[in-house]
C-alpha cells in the first residue's frame, strides 16, 4: 500500500509541476514590451518659408550611430561607461532611422534651403548634411535622472566633398519620473533642442 500511495503521490506532483511549467511558458505570462518613438515637434512642422531659387538644396543622410547606440534597445547608465538596456521597453526603430525624418523637417523649416531631400536618392543638391549619434542614454548617476543626447554634424559641399563646417551638439534634460517613459519624454525634449541648434548652425555656416 505504501508503494502504491507513494507512486500516486509522485505522479500527482509531476502532473502539477508540468502544468505549472506550461503556464509559465504561455505568452500571457510574460511581460508585454512597451514601444516608444521620437516624434516631430509641432513648431518644426510649421509651414516652411518660400525661398529664392538661389538658396541651396540640401541632401540629408541617414545618421550613423556610435557602437552600442545602433539598435532599438533603450540604453541607461547607473555608472559611467557601463551601458545597460531596459528589459521590456524599446524604441519602435533605431534612433538613427527615427531621427532622419525629424532632421528633414527641421531643415525644411529652417529658412535656409530651397529643397530638402533624403539621401541617397535620385535628387541632387549643393550641400549634404551628414551626422552621427554619439549618445542617447538615460542616466541614473549621482542621484539624478536625466537623458543625454549628443549628435555630431557635418555640412559637406556635394560637388567637391569639402567639409564646410562641423559641430558637436549636446542636450541634457532632467526626467519627470525615473522610469523608461520619463526618459522617453526627456529624450524627445533633448532631440528637439539639438535640432533647433543644428538648424541655426546650418544657417550660420552657409551665411544665410
Amino acid at each position: 500500500m505504501k508503494t502504491k500511495y507513494g507512486a500516486r503521490l509522485g505522479s500527482a506532483s509531476l502532473f502539477f509541476l508540468l502544468i505549472s511549467g506550461c503556464a509559465a511558458l504561455r505568452p500571457e505570462a510574460l511581460p508585454h514590451p512597451s514601444f516608444y518613438s521620437l516624434d516631430q515637434d509641432s513648431a518644426i512642422l510649421a509651414a516652411p518659408r518660400t525661398l529664392p531659387d538661389a538658396a541651396p538644396a540640401l541632401l540629408v543622410s541617414t545618421p550613423q550611430a556610435a557602437a552600442g547606440f545602433d539598435s532599438s534597445r533603450i540604453i541607461y547608465l547607473r555608472q559611467p561607461h557601463q551601458l545597460e538596456y531596459f528589459a521590456h521597453s524599446e524604441w519602435i526603430d533605431t534612433p538613427a532611422r527615427m531621427l532622419t525624418p525629424l532632421l528633414i523637417a527641421a531643415m525644411e523649416n529652417s529658412g535656409t534651403f530651397r529643397a530638402v531631400v533624403h539621401a541617397p536618392g535620385p535628387a541632387t543638391g549643393e550641400v549634404r548634411l551628414d551626422s552621427e549619434i554619439l549618445q542617447l542614454q538615460h542616466e541614473f548617476i549621482g542621484g539624478s535622472s536625466q537623458v543625454r543626447f549628443v549628435l555630431r554634424a557635418y555640412l559637406v559641399e556635394e560637388s567637391s566633398r569639402r567639409v564646410i563646417a562641423t559641430r558637436q551638439f549636446e542636450a541634457i534634460k532632467m526626467t519627470t519620473s525615473e522610469d523608461p517613459y520619463g526618459g522617453v519624454i526627456a529624450a524627445n525634449q533633448a532631440v528637439q533642442t539639438v535640432l533647433k541648434d543644428l538648424a541655426a548652425f546650418c544657417k550660420e555656416s552657409l551665411g544665410k
